[in-house]
């Protein structure tokens, strides 16, 4: 690969997206707007939470209300006997919260003490507020079942979002769909745009290998997406309140990560289709939607239909959504973050082996 033919193709591109006004939009102002509208939005209602149950004691009045958890079309129950077992999972993001049923229960129960301790993950808040206020209402029942008047008192413990603010999960999420924009449907539009115009068969003519081509369009994107990754955390942080628990340097590393398959997607649509009407379609079908939709970012993954669930997991966003809720809201988990980049680097491969296999110097189709 010859470097001063690479850094012609690099410069060329960045004089483009420089001269670019809709470019600079999709970059700088849609991240903004789109912030501003995800960080006031609503999540919905769910079922099967994941849920921990600890139980500490034996007694049948412990197992019992075990049971009623384990009962409950709210929770998928795993059962554990020390926290220890199911704190990892919590921070690994597999539980939404654990309820510990101590091994004084039955002493608590009798001098009508709190019973039972509820920890939730705060990264989602609505998710945290409906574990623990199922949790109070599986309680309730169980009481009222056996006539008791103890009074419950539910006193529970909201990990990584203390506040329980729906922002702190949304801006985040908010960021991966703003990255799937600039870089499946700008990288796909800005080379449509090129076929249309004439401007790609003059790039074709020149000794420049397909490799460098891809290459040379990718770096400018690339480093495109890391300052938006950049201005929409400090937006993030400064604006709407939300605190970046893990380093820069993670952040921006896994942000790298994330653009491999989204300016791969977008490539493969450019060398599918040479028209912008026909890329913007297949950048919102292929990119935006399931970015939005089967993500996790609105809808919870563990409460859709199994066909779908192994749907998600070839979409990039669903990984960088999850790294990026641990990097703002738990801090560098490494074990999770590692996961999370792998995937997206091996459908990243897949996506630009499909670009380079898809673009010929030709003029043919």
């Amino acid at each position: 690969m010859a470097s001063r033919r690479l850094l012609a193709l690099v410069k060329k591109e960045s004089l483009q997206i420089l001269r670019d006004p809709s470019a600079m939009l999709i970059a700088f102002v849609l991240p903004v707007l789109l912030l501003f509208l995800f960080a006031y939005a609503v999540s919905l209602d769910i079922r099967q939470l994941h849920l921990g149950v600890v139980l500490q004691t034996d007694s049948a009045q412990a197992r019992s209300l075990a049971a009623e958890f384990a009962g409950t079309p709210y929770f998928r129950v795993r059962p554990a006997r020390d926290r220890r077992e199911v704190e990892p999972l919590l921070v690994r993001g597999e539980l939404k919260g654990y309820v510990l049923i101590p091994a004084d229960f039955d002493r608590r129960l009798a001098r009508g003490e709190p019973l039972v301790q509820v920890v939730t993950d705060g990264t989602q808040p609505n998710t945290a507020s409906f574990v623990a206020g199922y949790a109070r209402g599986v309680l309730s029942s169980w009481l009222a079942e056996r006539g008791l008047s103890v009074p419950v008192m539910l006193v529970p413990r909201f990990w990584f979002n203390p506040e329980v603010e729906t922002r702190r999960f949304l801006v985040p999420g908010a960021i991966a769909i703003i990255m799937t924009m600039i870089g499946t449907l700008l990288t796909a539009l800005v080379v449509a745009r090129e076929w249309e115009r004439g401007t790609m068969e003059a790039l074709l003519s020149t000794p420049a290998r397909i490799p460098e081509i891809l290459l040379g369009k990718l770096l400018p994107y690339f480093a495109l997406g890391l300052v938006a990754t950049l201005g929409s955390t400090l937006l993030a942080i400064h604006v709407f309140d939300v605190p970046l628990r893990g380093s820069w340097s993670t952040l921006l590393l896994v942000s790298a990560c994330f653009l491999v398959p989204a300016l791969g997607q977008g490539l493969v649509i450019s060398a599918l289709a040479r028209n912008q009407f026909i890329a913007a379609q297949a950048a919102l079908f292929s990119g935006f939607l399931p970015a939005f939709l089967l993500s996790g970012f609105l809808f919870e993954i563990d409460a859709m239909p199994a066909p779908i669930r192994w749907l998600t997991l070839i979409v990039p966003a669903r990984y960088f959504i999850e790294s990026l809720h641990s990097v703002f809201l738990v801090g560098d988990v490494w074990p999770l973050l590692l996961r999370d980049m792998l995937a997206m680097l091996a459908i990243g491969a897949v996506m630009f082996a499909l670009a380079r296999a898809r673009t010929r110097k030709s003029l043919e189709p």
